[in-house]
């Protein structure tokens, strides 16, 4: 029995590819009472994904587009070297890390050139390249199947890597960040592994630049209660300030004197 969590995604995914939904269609989909659908709809509507109409639900905010990894290389440069820069001073001898596959982590590589005794597994075929000249750093990758469109490494292989091991930091890259949807993006294999990442890190550190603040992506990744710390620019918003506060969240704005 899938729990409302995994129902209520499955209503959004719904949404992303339908445009609307009724009432009558989940209940006889999902397999739950009127009352529950409503309930669930009201709720992505309090999140500004959907709004409620006779019998029903439109989507009302559509998830961004996925580019690829070279296109998104390209984006906020700037911004992403300081949250890299930012992120490696939370790296200490010792360590054991996950650092996931993206752009926005890129920068946090290359900035771990010169680090000493730190443990790295990656599914990330451009942060294993940065870190194969880093002497300091044992570097371990996930098995799986490539994602090249990323350079990503997922699957049940990928995930089955983790299993073994306990991490101290996760530096986690992600599509979207919403205060109540949590950490989303794009790819279902992605979302998978990154959530067993969340599971074997003790502390979950997210690095998004603040165009990822109020986007929602297809697929969840985590709740924000599984994050201890938010790396992000100045440019976040106050409202996304003044909640992650709220949650208990530790935010470090890259590049503030």
């Amino acid at each position: 029995m899938r729990n409302t969590s995994q129902r209520r995604e499955q209503i959004l995914q719904l949404l992303v590819q339908q445009g609307s939904v009724q009432v009558a269609e989940l209940v006889a989909q999902l397999g739950v009472s009127s009352v529950t659908i409503r309930s669930d709809l009201a709720t992505l509507e309090s999140q500004g994904l959907a709004t409620r109409n006779h019998g029903g639900a439109v989507l009302t905010r559509t998830p961004p587009a996925e580019h690829h990894i070279q296109a998104k290389d390209g984006l906020n440069v700037a911004l992403k070297e300081d949250i890299g820069a930012c992120a490696a001073r939370l790296v200490q001898p010792g360590d054991n890390i996950i650092i996931d596959s993206g752009t926005t982590t890129m920068p946090l590589a290359r900035h771990l050139r010169d680090a000493r005794d730190v443990t790295v597994m990656t599914n990330g075929l451009n942060i294993a390249w940065e870190l194969s000249r880093a002497e300091g750093v044992a570097l371990m990758l996930t098995g799986g199947l490539l994602r090249k469109q990323a350079l990503s490494i997922q699957g049940a292989q990928a995930e089955a890597c983790l299993n073994a091991y306990n991490f101290d930091k996760l530096f986690l890259g992600v599509d979207g960040l919403d205060l109540q949807f949590g950490l989303t993006t794009h790819h279902e294999a992605e979302a998978s592994l990154n959530h067993r990442m969340v599971e074997r890190a003790k502390k979950v550190i997210v690095l998004a630049d603040a165009s990822k603040f109020g986007r929602v992506s297809l697929h969840r990744i985590a709740l924000l209660d599984k994050v201890h710390t938010v790396i992000t620019d100045a440019g976040i918003a106050a409202e996304y300030r003044d909640g992650l506060q709220r949650l208990g969240i530790e935010l470090i704005i890259a590049g503030a004197p």
